[in-house]
């Protein structure tokens, strides 16, 4: 009898929790668009991305419903099941994670960008790999703005090294940079780092770094989404105030 209660009790914490996306998705859009108008720039030069890690099918299909197509991801394992079980909706998928060189070419064929290329050995493995395919991948190169030893990410005194190292591939497109703020509430160390990511962004497109000029700026999650913006950052990746906390997996 306990078991059925706790079965019940459970299930509808799943349905009240899914239930509550579109609603969240809803929300943060007009947060967004709050943050926006409150760093003087426009809606729609920063772009959404719905961070799914350890969320199952129907949770993305509920955002989907919601009007997102567009999908982070970090393992690559979970984002080839999620890929093959959703390969009949019209989804683009990122990859956000740290990224192994030999988990490339499970990716290389389909995926949309990769957001954390963070050394030249992995940038030649995508370059391989996309050649391979016979396709073009775009990128970002992740940078490690608060130099905590815990992340991954280049540091930001090789950044430009490395987007000049990248930018000869053929088959790779350096769109931008990325990078994860400082795990803090104290809101001027996360603008210290997301302005960090944003000089070294105006270093590369003014004095004509790689093949063309940058167009992202990826840096902001649920957390300090305001203070990315404010810092000029044009793709957020929102999981926790879309999904909910990650305290289990939905199926």
């Amino acid at each position: 009898m306990k078991f059925i209660v706790f079965s019940a009790i459970m299930n509808y914490i799943s349905t009240y929790s899914l239930r509550m996306i579109a609603e969240n998705i809803q929300n943060i859009g007009e947060k967004l668009k709050n943050a926006c108008i409150m760093a003087g720039r426009k809606p729609s030069d920063v772009q959404l991305i719905a961070v799914s890690k350890t969320f199952g099918t129907d949770a993305i299909t509920l955002a989907i419903n919601a009007g997102i197509l567009e999908f982070g991801e970090n393992y690559v394992q979970e984002l080839i099941e999620k890929r093959n079980a959703l390969i009949d909706r019209n989804i683009l998928w990122h990859f956000i994670g740290h990224l192994q060189s030999n988990k490339v070419k499970y990716l290389a064929e389909w995926i949309h960008m990769i957001h954390s290329v963070d050394s030249e050995g992995l940038a030649v493995e995508i370059e391989k790999r996309a050649a391979k395919a016979g396709r073009t991948i775009d990128i970002l190169i992740e940078v490690n703005t608060s130099e905590e030893a815990t992340k991954f990410g280049i540091r930001p005194n090789h950044a430009i090294e490395l987007v000049k190292a990248v930018s000869r591939f053929d088959h790779l497109n350096v769109k931008g940079l990325m990078t994860i703020g400082p795990f803090t509430d104290i809101v001027d160390e996360s603008r210290a780092a997301f302005r960090l990511l944003r000089s070294i962004f105006n270093e590369v497109n003014n004095n004509g770094i790689g093949k063309h000029p940058m167009e992202i700026l990826s840096m902001g999650m649920s957390h300090d989404y305001a203070a990315a913006i404010a810092e000029g950052s044009t793709m957020v990746r929102i999981g926790t105030a879309i999904f909910g906390s990650r305290t289990s997996q939905s199926n």
